[in-house]
């Protein structure tokens, strides 16, 4: 990779993590609990979009989301800071590599990755860490039903349609450069 071009990579990465951690802890903030208890809509997750456009997102919301799990460690510890983290690198990876397969020119299938993924290993956090009495494999599904819901709710209320701009104004060819 070139000089330039790993530049770009390492810029937009900074930029998507730096906007995916404000917008998390300022919505901590200014509506305690909404982007860190495992009913949540955490409107940061928006910026999974990105993993439709440039692999800079893949990095970019994993360090996004280790600052922003950071902030909120006094109530979650430090277990949402590994599985959490893990969840967003696996989920934006995915949603990267599904990024062209479309549902009438929609980035469905990608965007059920978030959800899916975080479904899977937050609810499995949740479930094995914070509930008392052991695992259980029914309040487990319930547990990644709700973070799964959360994650639906947020891409494809606000993400699918961010992404339809993003592609019909080229904003992902002027800003992106790809």
């Amino acid at each position: 990779m070139e000089r330039k071009s790993t530049t770009l990579y390492l810029v937009q990465a900074a930029v998507i993590a730096a906007l995916y951690a404000t917008l998390t802890i300022l919505q901590n903030v200014l509506l305690p609990g909404t982007a860190s208890m495992a009913v949540q809509f955490r409107i940061s997750e928006i910026m999974t979009v990105f993993a439709l456009f440039t692999p800079a997102a893949i990095p970019g919301l994993f360090v996004g989301c280790i600052i922003a799990n950071i902030s909120s460690v006094a109530a979650l510890g430090p277990y949402d800071m590994i599985f959490g983290s893990i969840a967003s690198l696996i989920a934006a990876l995915l949603m990267y590599l599904f990024r062209n397969k479309r549902i009438f020119t929609l980035p469905v299938l990608a965007a059920l990755m978030p959800a899916l993924i975080n479904g899977i290993i937050v609810g499995f956090e949740i479930e094995f860490f914070f509930i008392e009495g052991g695992f259980h494999f029914e309040s487990f599904l319930i547990q990644g039903g709700f973070v799964a819901l959360g994650e639906l709710a947020v891409l494809f209320i606000l993400g699918i349609p961010f992404a339809k701009i993003i592609e019909k104004t080229n904003l992902h060819k002027r800003m992106l450069r790809v």
